[in-house]
């Protein structure tokens, strides 16, 4: 079985990294060249850089911090927020990313998917999907193994959402994964907008959901609290990785120390 990986994302806005609850009461959680470069010594396997307002505010990403934040580290590094087209990739990838992450811009030229997949190989594709659920049933709970291995419930269902979560596109969540894999997407990076920062687990039903619908990657985000969480998104929720942000941020969960908590639960991770 391959390792999983466990990927901190620095979400970047007005040139620092902040982190917030459901998307909004951003707070500052410090200088992203800074904080790239203690992960890189704390064991991460992959960082995720997002410029979270660039689309809503109509700019370009902020390339030049995205090549100090490449330029510190040496491990696999995926820049997003902003990137609207080819160039954009090429640019960004230049600056020394290795992957490239679409959302809005995906929704609203698919065919930038294929495209830049076409030119510079689907690996360096990321589509992320914000989802939002459309029922109330709970997402973020403290979920049991039973409920957790138990698979999807067929009333459930999840909207894909642009502009740092702003705007209801009407997708279903499952069809627009389904699609994105189609056109050429080497992975999916999934946030689940009602569990985003509530440390209450991971929405294992919608990670799975999605995993079982695409043979690409997929990076379970939104929710994270405690190391069980990450060890439920990948056994459960059959994430590849899992990502998180503000425990990781302000240390609340040292990655060595989730690594070897996952390792004696018997997820594969990878070791320094």
């Amino acid at each position: 079985m391959l390792a999983k990986r466990i990927i901190p994302c620095l979400d970047v806005k007005n040139g620092r990294v902040v982190k917030g609850v459901n998307f909004v009461n951003l707070i500052d959680a410090g200088d992203p060249v800074e904080v790239a470069k203690a992960y890189n010594k704390a064991g991460a396997d992959e960082l995720v850089f997002l410029d979270i307002t660039a689309t809503h505010e109509a700019r370009g990403t902020v390339i030049e911090m995205a090549k100090r934040v490449a330029e510190t580290v040496f491990i696999p590094f995926t820049v997003g927020g902003g990137i609207k087209s080819v160039d954009d990739f090429r640019e960004l990838l230049l600056q020394g990313a290795d992957k490239i992450s679409i959302n809005s811009s995906a929704i609203r030229n698919p065919e930038l998917i294929s495209d830049a997949a076409e030119k510079f190989g689907s690996q360096c594709v990321v589509v992320a999907i914000d989802a939002k659920r459309n029922i109330k049933n709970p997402p973020c709970k403290e979920q049991s193994q039973q409920a957790s291995e138990s698979g999807s419930n067929n009333n459930s269902s999840w909207n894909v959402y642009i502009n740092g979560g702003r705007i209801d596109t009407g997708l279903d969540a499952i069809a627009w994964a389904k699609h994105a894999e189609a056109l050429g997407a080497g992975e999916i990076l999934l946030t689940s907008m009602d569990c985003d920062g509530t440390k209450a687990g991971y929405d294992i039903e919608l990670t799975r959901a999605i995993a079982e619908s695409v043979s690409i990657p997929v990076i379970a985000s939104g929710g994270a609290g405690t190391p069980e969480h990450f060890r439920d998104a990948l056994t459960y929720g059959k994430a590849d990785a899992a990502l998180a942000a503000s425990l990781f941020h302000f240390r609340e969960i040292e990655i060595c120390d989730l690594k070897n908590y996952l390792d004696s639960e018997g997820v594969p991770v990878r070791r320094s």
